[in-house]
């Protein structure tokens, strides 16, 4: 069985979008409100594409999951309460918009997204990893906490006092 990552590429954009809409689906069955908007939208997957932030989960050669590891700072995380953000090591990476195919849901694939994900944010050069969820969405913060992370305290999405999510942070040495 064959699992890996690759770069997004254009004509990648509406299975990542199907993943996307799927993703939706589980969250909102789960109770959890984040991605219940029009967020994220085809536009936000584009310019992941476009700016090779945007990565696949690759098992037996077909897309299972999708992730965005974006590579400048974080407007969100300017700011963060109940809390710290540890360390000064300037740039960081951060993952976003994750998810994987339900279908394959109980395979673990989370673990080898988040190990790929984090490997390859070091071999760009990247020495801390960032991420954030909602706060109900427990299976995240467990896949989170799982791969090394550590909590780090809470950040609003654009300023948003209805949208705060837990906020987590890794070293790499």
């Amino acid at each position: 069985m064959a699992i890996y990552i690759r770069q997004a590429k254009k004509e990648d954009l509406n299975t990542i979008y199907s993943l996307i809409q799927s993703g939706k689906k589980v969250l909102a069955q789960e109770g959890i409100p984040q991605w219940q908007g029009n967020y994220p939208q085809k536009e936000d997957i584009l310019q992941d594409i476009n700016q090779e932030y945007g990565y696949l989960l690759i098992k037996n050669g077909q897309i299972v999951g999708t992730a965005t590891l974006f590579q400048r700072s974080d407007p969100n995380y300017q700011q963060i309460y109940a809390g710290n953000w540890q360390g000064n090591l300037g740039q960081y990476a951060t993952i976003h918009r994750i998810t994987i195919n339900p279908t394959v849901s109980g395979q673990h694939l989370g673990d080898y997204f988040f190990s790929n994900l984090i490997s390859e944010a070091y071999r760009l050069g990247f020495r801390e990893v960032r991420i954030d969820t909602h706060e109900k969405n427990q299976r995240m913060q467990h896949l989170v906490l799982k791969a090394g992370f550590e909590y780090a305290g809470i950040v609003y999405m654009h300023q948003d006092p209805n949208d705060q999510r837990k906020a987590f942070q890794l070293f790499l040495k």
